[in-house]
């Protein structure tokens, strides 16, 4: 057989070339042309064929091979040299006709082949696309799974002539790794998360073949070992895969194709160490500058860093940049089908709307992949480009297929999971989405699902507010609230890096406003705060110095008016106006500006509505005229802006309740009959106006609600309130003196509640109904705690003087007095400072206190708020006989009390009180329409005429003798309480001085100990200058600082024991021992005699023989030889063979007591020094089994 040419085995004929790329090539081995020899030449005659240039035919090629009776040897390189051109088709034809050709010389002759071919069949599966292309029939179709059975079929019929052939176990595992990729991941998880499916059994079986092909090849088949951590990666472990790459790097560094570092960096990837990962790929890029997969990888990590930061970060956009244009386009341009490549650039192109590019570079994805997750990601291509397009039944099965791919079901892809989600919102499938997305967040604690399972509970909220069917929509509150503060709270996380999102914020806003408007003001100024930001820095006025107030409120004009329109609603709501007023004045300036940037923008509502809010502003800081021109301002641009007529008609009957007001208002009645605010501000009107009547059916205002409830709105819930207290009123002041009258009355309380009760079925939050019941309660059926209950809630709503009113009501009939005068001194407060009714009833629970507590001066008080109720209404009978039984009250009160208990002066003062009530009983009776009946009146004057006048002339006599007895006696008390209270004051006083004094003089102390510290810090300071002065200097040589040596002997260096002679030596030695001696005898006290005494020494030596040696040996001591006294420290540890060395602490000991001589002569020193790093160098030991088997291999 004719040799062939230019034959590189395995790069053997490179073996000194130092192109490591160069070694372990794929088809490294293949000649550039081979010999083929004639039959019936000469034996030196053959045909060449170049290999680098093959026909593209190979019939010719077969025919010659055939023809000639080639051997399986030719077959195979011209097969494989067609297979190095990437023509794979004519390399499995040129085997399978050279397997005919050769079978008659026996099935060995074919197992090379046939093994060969496997290779070439599992090759071809990798680029064959999982499905049968659009209209080709599954049986047709040359799929992944086709590839894989010719592949098995060819393997098996290698296998029945020696199943024992190494190479196969190779194939075999390769087969079952490629069969795994077929198989999605299993959906359910066992206990300990470990997957049972048919794919993880495949790939078990894939790892069983990798370690027959070690076990046959004496564990130097580095492919089988890449096998073999390909499976363990697929089946996540990471770490075991890792050893694996690292061991085939460690024995064959120069391998590149496949490089094992590339799997090695997959392995740093999922372990978390993504630097790691990154170093992998760019060395694997370093030796093969052409390899597609690290260019793609390096890719992915520069978009996943880029990933973790904001948009608006100056590194995002140099770091995707990077990752697209150095990395991924290079890698697509080395080949543009790689499946990986093909994903990436596909959410690319998708980021830029380009979907006929997204669509083909998805289905290269899914074709050619042998990889699950990167058919998924082309999965998920689609159906967002799907989705994109609505085309929604279509993105629902792609969105299906990407899930799929990666599990499904509890594992699968949360993007497809959510992609899913957003589906069902888009076809108004809100239960199933909201169902979907609970899955999503209970499993992985999603931001973006939280965030659209948070605003589809809040839509179902605003629905139900709006809707005239009310719901309980709490839990969904609850739910919509609890998700989107979730979310709230990520933004805080610095490791997340989320960036704030406004809808959130806007959307807690809504949910908020009701129950807590605080919390939504503050939602919405974390939104304006945003939007400043935002804001272009060449957008931003120029302010030049101004303050920051300046600067922000400039800014404000730039951001969107419906904001700012509604945080100046919530500032209305706080009774802050002037914010309120300034926050609406900027709004309408943003109008302006935003109709200047974008004319086609029509502002006109938003102008309309914020005009309005601002008038409304006005109109509460009680600028009446300012509203007012607002209001006509708005009527110029829209006369039919009813609102608008409605507040001017109510300022009107303010400003002129008797002339203009009812005028305007009766306009507006004829003019918007049918408008249920303007019904409802004529009502207001006409129940300030009417005339009392005791039939409820001739009530105008009765008629009037009755009118809008039967003719307009029978749910107008401002004609049914109106109607209850209408109800209200009327059995409030009817009488009760018969059963038939209690009857009626308590019916009449019945159909008020009625009205109320309907109401609040409309408006579960209508405090105003809510108030009548609790009204009704209290008077009808005299339930006063329920009815506080009521009113305690009705107050954090309606901020109206009635509230507290009728809690002081309801308190003064508990006997809770105290709070009843909080409450009414409340009320007064609110704009009733001259309400005589309120006057009165703060006089009533005065009398009341001071009855049962016998107060004097609650009786007082009583007495006084009596006075001014009746200063304010003069004409009033009923505020006369106020003060009147006020003053009988007082009376009788003093007539009760001790002598000890009152004075003179009080007693007189109530016997005058007590003459003007008799007075004011008499003239009340002659009233007109006296508040009690007349003989009732005459009878109680009567009574203080003839008998507590005569008690308080008794009272009055006994007090003037009380006192004048007593009065030395109370003299004397008083003066000396009078003592008493300047003694008091005078040790107060002297106490404050003591304590003042103490005080300086603590402070002068703390002055003195501040002063001192500094100078003996500075004198520490320049202590430690000088020492270090002295002991560093100035190193010539570097620049730097060194320590200063120690010069010895006069800086003459002693010669060492072998440099003197044998008599100088002996003399130094002994005259060293002395020195020892004379050290020790100095430090201890000892003498020659007891320092001859040897110590006791512990003998520091390995321990064998009759004892088990121990791992460790710390108490080992090394000798090291670097010493001046070298010679002195070997005798010295020859001659303690016998004797312990001296343990660590006595070493320090000695250490301590040697620094403390440092006055003694400077042969003792030097001495010293030397011994003390003699034993230093002696106190080190080693602890290490590896030291330990060095000595015993030395």
């Amino acid at each position: 057989m004719a040799p062939l040419r230019d034959v590189r085995v395995n790069g053997h004929a490179v073996a000194y070339s130092h192109d490591t790329t160069s070694l372990h090539q794929r088809f490294s081995d293949i000649p550039h042309a081979i010999d083929i020899p004639v039959q019936g030449l000469d034996a030196g005659e053959a045909v060449e064929v170049s290999l680098d240039d093959l026909l593209d035919d190979p019939t010719e090629l077969c025919t010659l091979l055939e023809n000639e009776g080639a051997a399986r040897t030719y077959w195979m390189v011209i097969a494989l040299a067609y297979a190095k051109q990437r023509k794979i088709d004519h390399a499995i034809e040129m085997l399978n006709k050279g397997l005919n050709a050769v079978s008659k010389g026996g099935p060995k002759e074919k197992l090379s082949m046939l093994s060969c071919l496997c290779w070439l069949y599992l090759w071809k599966s990798r680029e064959a696309p999982r499905m049968a292309p659009e209209g080709v029939p599954m049986s047709e179709a040359k799929t992944k799974d086709f590839y894989l059975q010719a592949s098995t079929a060819t393997l098996n019929d290698a296998s029945r002539i020696n199943p024992s052939f190494p190479p196969l176990f190779l194939a075999r595992g390769v087969l079952y790794l490629l069969r795994a990729s077929l198989f999605p991941p299993s959906s359910q998880s066992a206990a300990g998360g470990q997957e049972h499916s048919e794919r993880v059994e495949t790939l078990k079986q894939s790892i069983k073949c990798f370690e027959d092909a070690l076990r046959v090849s004496g564990g130097k088949n580095m492919m089988a070992i890449l096998g073999k951590s390909r499976a363990l990666f697929s089946l996540g472990k990471y770490a075991a895969a890792l050893d694996g790459y690292q061991q085939v790097i460690s024995k064959m560094p120069g391998l590149i194709d496949p490089d094992p570092r590339i799997g090695a960096g997959c392995c740093f990837w999922q372990l978390g160490f993504k630097e790691d990962a990154k170093t992998a790929w760019e060395r694997a890029l370093e030796i093969n500058p052409e390899s597609k997969v690290a260019n793609i990888l390096l890719g992915l990590y520069y978009l996943n860093s880029s990933a973790n930061l904001a948009t608006n970060d100056p590194n995002f956009v140099s770091l995707y940049k990077r990752a697209m244009t150095q990395y991924t386009q290079k890698a697509f341009k080395l080949d543009k089908n790689l499946p990986l490549t093909c994903a990436t650039f596909g959410g690319y192109f998708l980021s830029r709307k380009a979907m006929p590019t997204v669509e083909s570079l998805a289905w290269k994805a899914i074709e050619h992949t042998d990889v699950n997750a990167i058919a998924s990601d082309g999965w998920y291509l689609l159906a967002r480009k799907e989705h994109f397009t609505h085309e929604l039944a279509r993105a629902t099965e792609f969105y299906r297929k990407a899930d799929d791919a990666r599990g499904g079901a509890e594992r699968g892809y949360l993007p497809a999971k959510f992609g899913s989600a957003q589906l069902q919102v888009l076809a108004q499938d809100y239960d199933g989405a909201k169902f979907r997305l609970d899955k999503i967040v209970q499993a992985s604690k999603n931001v973006e699902a939280m965030m659209l399972l948070g605003a589809l509970y809040a839509e179902d909220v605003f629905t139900g507010q709006i809707s005239t069917f009310k719901e309980d929509k709490s839990n969904e509150m609850k739910k919509a609230i609890a998700l989107l503060e979730t979310v709230r709270l990520t933004w805080k996380d610095p490791k997340k890096k989320m960036t704030p999102d406004a809808s959130v914020l806007l959307n807690l806003a809504r949910l908020y406003e009701r129950d807590h408007p605080d919390r939504s003001l503050q939602c919405l100024r974390q939104v304006e705060a945003m939007e400043l930001a935002e804001i272009p820095d060449d957008e931003r006025p120029d302010v030049g110095d101004g303050d920051e107030a300046t600067v922000t409120a400039q800014l404000r004009a730039t951001l969107p008016p419906s904001l700012l329109n509604n945080i100046g609603c919530f500032l209305h709501q706080t009774d802050k106006y002037d914010a309120a007023r300034e926050m609406f004045q900027t709004a309408l300036s943003a109008c302006v500006k935003l109709r200047e940037k974008d004319e086609s923008v029509d502002t006109d509502a938003l102008v309309t509505t914020i005009s309005y809010n601002l008038a409304r502003t006005y109109e509460a800081a009680g600028l009446l005229d300012e509203a007012k021109k607002v209001y006509e301002g708005l009527l110029d641009r829209h006369d039919d802006y009813t609102d608008a007529s409605t507040r001017l008609a109510y300022i009107a009957l303010r400003q002129s309740p008797t002339d203009e007001g009812p005028r305007t208002v009766s306009r507006l009645m004829q003019k918007e009959s049918t408008n249920l605010e303007v019904r409802a501000l004529y009502g207001w009107y006409l129940s300030k106006s009417k005339k009392r009547t005791a039939n409820i059916a001739e009530d105008p205002e009765q008629r009037h609600y009755k009118h809008t409830l039967q003719h307009h709105d029978k749910h107008d819930r401002y004609s049914l309130t109106g109607m209850g207290n209408l109800y209200l009123v009327n059995a409030r002041e009817m009488r009760r003196d018969t059963e038939a009258e209690k009857e009626k009355r308590r019916k009449m309380f019945e159909k008020a509640v009625e009205f109320f009760d309907k109401a609040l079925l409309l408006d579960p939050k209508n405090a105003y109904a809510a108030q009548g019941i609790g009204i009704a309660l209290a008077e009808d059926k005299k339930e006063h705690g329920a009815a506080l209950q009521i009113f305690t809630k009705v107050r954090d709503t309606i901020r109206d003087a009635s509230v507290v009113i009728n809690l002081g009501h309801a308190n003064a009939e508990l006997k809770q007095y105290s709070r009843a005068i909080e409450n009414y001194e409340a009320a007064l407060a609110k704009d009733r400072g001259h309400d005589p009714q309120m006057l009165a009833c703060l006089g009533r629970v005065w009398l009341l206190k001071g009855k049962q507590e016998k107060s004097l001066p609650a009786m007082k008080q009583s007495l006084a708020y009596a006075q001014q109720a009746l200063a304010v209404a003069k004409d009033q009978v009923h505020f006369q006989f106020n003060v009147a039984f006020v003053q009988i009250q007082v009376a009788q009160l003093l007539y009760t009390l001790a002598e000890p208990q009152r004075t003179l002066e009080e007693v007189q003062a109530a016997a005058e009180g007590l003459d003007e009530a008799i007075e004011a009983f008499d003239q009340i009776a002659e009233s007109k329409n006296p508040p009690y009946p007349r003989n009732d009146l005459k009878l109680r004057a009567d009574m203080g005429r003839n008998t507590m006048r005569r008690q308080l002339e008794r009272a009055v006599q006994s007090q003037r003798e009380y006192e004048e007895k007593n009065a030395a006696k109370l003299q004397h008390a008083r003066e000396l309480r009078e003592v008493e209270m300047k003694r008091r004051e005078e040790e107060k006083l002297r106490a404050e001085e003591e304590a003042r004094a103490h005080k300086l003089h603590v402070l002068e102390e703390r002055n003195k100990m501040r002063e001192r510290d500094r100078e003996w810090a500075a004198k520490r300071e320049e202590e430690e200058r000088i020492r270090d002065a002295a002991e560093y200097t100035t190193d010539p040589d570097t620049g730097g600082r060194k320590k200063r040596t120690k010069a010895r002997g006069g800086g003459k260096r002693k010669p060492r024991a072998e440099e003197l002679s044998g008599s100088e030596a002996e003399a130094t030695a002994t005259q060293r021992k002395k020195s020892r001696r004379k050290s020790a005898a100095s430090r201890g006290g000892t003498t020659d005699e007891d320092s001859a005494a040897p110590k006791k020494r512990r003998r520091l030596e390995r321990k064998s023989g009759g004892r088990a040696e121990n791992k460790y040996k710390s108490s080992e001591i090394v000798i090291e030889s670097d010493s001046d006294e070298v010679g002195e420290a070997q005798a010295a540890s020859a001659a303690s063979d016998d004797e312990p060395a001296p343990d660590t602490m006595q070493v320090d000991r000695d250490d301590a007591d040697e620094h403390e001589d440092e006055d003694e002569d400077e042969d003792e020193d030097e001495d010293a020094v030397q011994q003390r790093s003699t034993r230093t160098k002696i106190s080190r030991a080693i602890g290490s089994d590896s030291d330990d088997e060095d000595e015993e291999d030395e």
